[in-house]
């Protein structure tokens, strides 16, 4: 009678965890089917073509500026949607930005700075900027291009080695959040942790680079204390693909911060992960979840190696899927500095695109077959098996 018993128990345990693990499946299909990749990938692509083209965004010898929010995270983002539109190779707009990166690369002696009154800051941004987006580029076929060899070595050139920012970069500053801002510096020091961490060839172990990799460590861990919760967050990406850049307790520590921050709702709001910040019209911050905040904070909990079948990274998806305009395929976003009453402006889609670029890297995270501990140890992004993309 007890073997029966316990028979009947272990079948009732069986058929519980059947339960769990198909509700876990169903939830996934569920958010995988309720949005839309190609919408999505309309939106960045008609994004990134008003952004090359734009007066604004030009700059000298035919070329652009490649910016936080709209450029960047575009090259970072647009790839991963490749997989589930079918696509065979990089889009017109990707080829257009790959070659603006090149171009100025090879030509960095004589470009102009991105902004003349600036012209330090700008260096030095444009270098962690276009490290990362070429060592992207190259992480999709797993070789290291002379171009990214020769974007690395501006990088370490412009690297500072005395002062606030020993080991860090300048960055560009217009008193805007959150990537033009006083504690942007920071920023971009994780940003460029990125970029030498997902570059491919084992670029991170070469003999000359460490000390330069050791002052990029110290200043990302010594200044962690004072920086916001999303720098934080930013740091925690940069410690997924970096390795050894933090201890597994500190990084802990980063996850239980952005768990905390989550909403009842399964979004996280960035006006709520800034400090102290106002914007400069007076207006008053938006206090609800953003697709900013939530798109990068669920990728970055994936990465970390979280089960992506857990609750706080499942909400977060289900927030996203809910949330994906169903006229123009984007995320919805806010500005930190102003309240935007043009909504038809360029300008005000500026956060937008950075909140559909996250989005999509969660939504698509999310759904590729490896374990997130087998991703999140990788060196490389996820990737896929388009051409890595060469200069005309």
């Amino acid at each position: 009678m007890k073997d029966k018993s316990r028979h009947s128990w272990a079948f009732l345990a069986c058929c519980l965890l059947a339960t769990i693990v198909a509700a876990c499946s169903h939830r996934q299909a569920d958010i995988d089917s309720s949005w839309n990749p190609e919408a999505a990938a309309g939106y960045l692509d008609q994004r990134e073509g008003v952004w090359s083209t734009w007066p604004g965004a030009a700059r000298d010898h035919g070329t652009f500026c490649v910016s936080c929010h709209t450029a960047l995270d575009y090259a970072l983002s647009r790839p991963a949607l490749r997989p589930a539109l079918g696509e065979r190779g990089p889009t017109a707009q990707e080829i257009k930005l790959l070659q603006n990166v090149i171009k100025r690369v090879r030509q960095w002696s004589s470009n102009d700075p991105y902004y003349n009154d600036m012209p330090d800051q700008s260096r030095d941004t444009e270098a962690v900027l276009d490290a990362l987006i070429l060592a992207s580029n190259d992480a999709q076929t797993g070789h290291l291009s002379a171009d990214t060899h020769a974007a690395f070595g501006q990088l370490w050139s412009t690297q500072q080695i005395a002062g606030a920012t020993k080991g860090a970069w300048l960055w560009i500053y217009f008193n805007n959040e959150p990537w033009e801002a006083a504690d942007s510096p920071y920023y971009g020091a994780a940003l460029a942790a990125v970029a030498i961490g997902i570059a491919p060839e084992n670029y991170r172990a070469v003999p000359g680079i460490q000390p330069k990799i050791a002052l990029l460590r110290d200043y990302l861990v010594q200044n962690s204390a004072a920086q916001t919760p999303i720098n934080r967050a930013n740091l925690l990406w940069a410690s997924e693909k970096l390795p050894g850049l933090l201890a597994k307790p500190q990084q802990d520590a980063i996850i239980a911060e952005i768990l905390t921050a989550q909403r009842a709702d399964g979004g996280w709001c960035l006006s709520t992960l800034i400090g102290s910040w106002k914007r400069h019209d007076g207006t008053p911050l938006v206090l609800k979840s953003d697709g900013y905040a939530t798109g990068f904070l669920t990728y970055v909990l994936e990465e970390s190696g979280m089960p992506r079948d857990s609750a706080p990274i499942q909400r977060g998806l289900a927030w996203l899927a809910r949330n994906q305009s169903w006229w123009s395929g984007n995320w919805p976003a806010y500005s930190l500095n102003h309240r935007r009453v043009d909504t038809l402006s360029n300008v005000s889609h500026f956060m937008d695109d950075a909140a559909t670029a996250y989005a999509v890297l969660a939504l698509t995270d999310a759904s590729t077959p490896e374990s997130a501990a087998t991703h999140s140890a990788s060196s490389d992004p996820a990737s896929n098996s388009a051409a890595q993309i060469q200069p005309r």
